[in-house]
């Protein structure tokens, strides 16, 4: 076996030594360039919790809360401290109440989804409507103006859930409380006639309710 004379290994040994060191010395040099830069970056470009804070402010500012209207989860027909079911009219809190009374007895619990609302927040659901169906003419056939809702003048409830629905269009009319609309069973209006009557004819939709129109 032929053996290479040390005298030539060694120059190859340190151009392989200094291409090490010079190459870490780069990298330390890039390094630490980076360490400096990242700070700075961040400092300038990510919002601070300040900024944050105010961002969210901003985006709730004049949002409509309970005092218009709004329904937090779970409120039923006895939760007086929710202006939705407080600002009801009378006759027809009584008429709930007295409902939800006899349900009870037969494990139903009346839940409210919306009652009383402000001409402020009718408006907002009314434009909400108009950008989900995308037309004035379909978003009425689900909510009415401001002007014209008995939810404003708080004439109307809409209860939840399903099975309180359910009862109320079997026993709904003992009480005087109608469904009003086919397109919304869950929406209840007082109509003490139909204590003896039973409940007038429902409209397909509110567009057909001559309370509806202008």
């Amino acid at each position: 076996m032929t053996r290479t004379p040390p005298s030539a290994r060694t120059p190859a040994r340190r151009i392989r030594w200094f291409f090490v060191v010079g190459l870490t010395a780069v990298l330390a040099v890039i390094a630490a360039a980076l360490c400096y830069e990242l700070p700075n970056s961040s400092s300038s470009s990510l919002p601070s919790a300040a900024s944050l804070s105010n961002a969210l402010r901003g985006e709730h500012r004049g949002a409509l809360g309970e005092a218009d209207g709004a329904v937090p989860d779970g409120v039923t027909v006895l939760d007086d401290s929710i202006p939705a079911v407080a600002k009801l009219k009378p006759g027809l809190l009584k008429a709930l109440r007295q409902a939800a009374a006899a349900a009870a007895d037969d494990g139903v619990k009346f839940y409210v989804n919306s009652g009383w609302r402000s001409p402020a927040y009718q408006d907002q659901l009314l434009r909400e409507a108009i950008a989900k169906y995308g037309s004035e003419a379909e978003a009425a056939r689900w909510v009415a103006t401001a002007a014209t809702s008995p939810h404003v003048s708080g004439d109307a409830v809409d209860i939840g859930h399903s099975d309180a629905t359910t009862w109320l269009s079997e026993h709904g009319a003992e009480y005087g409380l109608c469904q009003i609309y086919k397109n919304e069973p869950w929406h209840y209006e007082l109509r003490a006639s139909a204590i003896d009557r039973g409940c007038p004819h429902m409209y397909a939709d509110p567009t057909q309710d001559p309370r509806m129109q202008p």
